[in-house]
């Protein structure tokens, strides 16, 4: 079993909007590790949590495939996952309280990490952030999606839409990612659509750090490993 660990903090937050998953010897081949980082409240989190790796394990044994399959082949295995569960945080169950309407409103970003034997599969949706620490410095393995990066920003003004310097970059103004599942009032300048990246392991793997924009924003990659390494 890997050795892993895992922490969230509230900070001044009303209501913890994050939410964490791992799920060792779930999916044949891979053990799974997730960071869900909420916004707009709770609720996508919490559902990408509960059924996001059910929903890339069907996927996987639907393709009657799992190693080697190349970066082509979780790219789109990664796609088809992410957008069917974007698809079911879109149907609203009356018993679950929120309007429709505020459901609208809510989000989620989604950092994915599969470590295999031989190799990492990483898909990112969104702000939150997989660093490896390979022989003691930090290689980032995804990519945030800021609406100021200039192929994000791009993309939502081909879309029709905007990103306006509101405390920062915000896709309308309003949210300060250009990727997440949910958020259905900001379709479809806001993509579920992860970016995908696959990574051979090698014996100088320390170890992985996966966190949301909480952690980023303020602690860079090289200091977060640096301070790994220092305490543990």
């Amino acid at each position: 079993m890997l050795s892993h660990g895992l922490i969230s903090v509230i900070g001044r937050r009303r209501v913890m909007e994050d939410a964490v998953s791992v799920a060792i010897g779930d999916i044949k081949g891979y053990d799974f590790f997730a960071v869900y980082d909420g916004h707009g409240g709770a609720q996508m989190a919490k559902k990408c949590r509960e059924r996001l790796h059910v929903i890339i394990r069907e996927e996987l044994k639907r393709r009657n495939s799992c190693n080697g399959g190349g970066v082509e082949y979780w790219e789109e295995l990664m796609t088809a996952s992410f957008l069917r569960m974007d698809e079911e945080v879109s149907v609203v169950e009356e018993e679950e309280g929120p309007t429709v309407a505020e459901m609208r409103t809510m989000g989620s970003t989604a950092v994915v990490v599969m470590v295999g034997k031989d190799e990492l599969v990483v898909a990112n949706c969104g702000d939150s952030r997989a660093v490896l620490c390979r022989g003691g410095v930090a290689v980032p393995l995804s990519r945030d999606h800021k609406p100021d990066r200039p192929d994000e920003k791009e993309r939502v003004e081909a879309a029709g839409g905007r990103v306006i310097n509101w405390n920062g970059s915000r896709v309308l103004g309003v949210l300060a990612t250009s990727r997440s599942i949910g958020d259905q009032y900001l379709k479809p300048y806001v993509i579920s659509e992860p970016e995908v990246t696959v990574n051979e392991r090698n014996e100088s793997d320390d170890f992985l750090i996966i966190a949301s924009d909480g952690l980023w924003d303020v602690v860079s990659n090289e200091l977060a490993c640096e301070v790994r390494h220092r305490h543990y």
